[in-house]
């Protein structure tokens, strides 16, 4: 979608309502790193461990901001989003593959949203898993339709289900007794044998999601067009705002339900806190269900924000890669039925979300690595160049993020 030229506007977006006006896009990103997988892997953390893994969560989260800041970056300085990029700059052989994979991990993602939001319709209503599959497709279709009144209405949508996801982790936050020295503690960097090594690469490695790779370059590739270096440099800082507030809020809610486990779940007795549900029925007996009430919705947020944000990026992946739109229904129906066919058998959601997760591994090097390629080149970039300095972080947190992946991925196939 075309932009008006951001020096006509500088004035206006130096004033607080200016700024506002540039927030949004790192916040619809940053639904990947709230997903329900995230809701999973770091409830599961801290109930086993307590606060030892905290540290984990605030390291995913930098390099959350590391890596999104790079997407955004990419379609600021190019006016073109990373799956495009892809295709003008790889043989088609390459690209093609790239596409293929990368429809794959947008089936894989929002299989986990799908679930996550069947889950939480039938922890509030008693909804049949299938028909809440059912629920969540058609809320996620709606948010999509907002695009129709282009990009504002659809990221102020995301953004208010943002806000409710960390409503109910911050209320829920300040009702239960943090140990502060515990906290303080679990920003050491330390393990406690294998199985906590496996936690920590499964929050590390997945840290950063492909689909929101290809998305956020997209988000900010013609938002707003610079019309002068200075105004490329502007809207960078910007979106650099934009990025530190909204995965510095992702992270927030993350630490939180790794704290709220940690302090109501470690060392208790309450059974299988380690599913979704059972944490919903943890909480209500441990703390009441108020805190109950708040996950379950939180949770259902996250499901809708989180599919609507998945199938926006299945429609850049296809556009960017093989220049092809199939209509939004379809697509959407396309992306569901994996999901629908999982809950429509009966399989244990939780399990079923798991290794959605681990597909999502198998793409992540796909979108990560070119990102960093393309930004650290001056002839795509420009004066927007990534420093020496970030290209060696980037590659540096690349290398990690695949390794971790790699190992989790053996791991899960060696059954260990």
């Amino acid at each position: 979608m075309a932009g008006a030229p951001v020096g006509t506007d500088l004035g206006a977006g130096r004033g607080v309502r200016g700024r506002l006006a540039f927030f949004g896009p790192a916040f619809v990103a940053a639904i990947a790193y709230v997903d329900p997988g995230n809701f999973a892997t770091n409830f599961s953390a801290g109930a086993q461990y307590g606060y030892l893994l905290l540290w984990v969560i605030v390291v995913a989260n930098l390099l959350a901001m590391l890596i999104q800041t790079l997407s955004a970056k990419l379609g600021l300085a190019t006016g073109r989003n990373l799956p495009e990029m892809c295709r003008d700059r790889f043989p088609r052989p390459v690209s093609r593959g790239m596409w293929v994979q990368a429809e794959l991990v947008a089936i894989a993602t929002d299989m986990a949203e799908v679930i996550g939001g069947a889950i939480a319709l039938n922890l509030l209503f008693g909804i049949p898993l299938f028909t809440g599959g059912v629920i969540t497709g058609i809320v996620a279709f709606a948010l999509l339709a907002l695009q129709n009144r282009g990009h504002r209405p659809f990221e102020l949508a995301i953004m208010g289900l943002f806000g409710v996801i960390l409503l109910g982790f911050l209320t829920t936050i300040l009702r239960v007794d943090v140990s502060p020295s515990g906290a303080a503690a679990g920003l050491v960097p330390r393990f406690e044998g294998t199985d906590s090594l496996l936690l920590a690469t499964g929050i590390l490695g997945a840290t950063v999601m492909p689909h929101v790779i290809y998305l956020h370059s997209a988000l900010t590739q013609r938002r707003i067009v610079a019309t002068s270096i200075s105004d490329r440099r502007f809207l960078l800082r910007r979106q650099q705002s934009d990025v530190l507030l909204g995965m510095g809020l992702a992270g927030l809610v993350n630490a939180a339900m790794l704290l709220i486990a940690a302090a109501v779940f470690f060392r208790s007795d309450i059974p299988d806190v380690g599913t979704l549900e059972g944490v919903h029925a943890g909480l209500g007996q441990a703390i009441d269900q108020p805190a109950a009430l708040a996950f379950a919705v939180a949770l259902l947020a996250s499901g809708f924000a989180s599919s609507g944000v998945g199938t926006y990026a299945g429609q850049i992946v296809m556009q960017g890669f093989i220049r092809r739109q199939i209509p939004l229904l379809l697509r959407r129906l396309l992306t569901l039925a994996p999901a629908l066919v999982v809950l429509g058998l009966g399989i244990d959601p939780t399990r079923a979300l798991v290794l959605s997760q681990v597909v999502l591994s198998f793409g992540i090097p796909f979108a990560l690595v070119p990102l960093v390629l393309l930004t650290g080149n001056r002839a795509v970039m420009a004066e927007l160049v990534n420093r020496r300095a970030t290209t060696i972080a980037a590659g540096t947190a690349a290398a990690l993020i695949i390794a971790l992946n790699l190992f989790l991925i053996w791991r899960t196939v060696a059954g260990s």
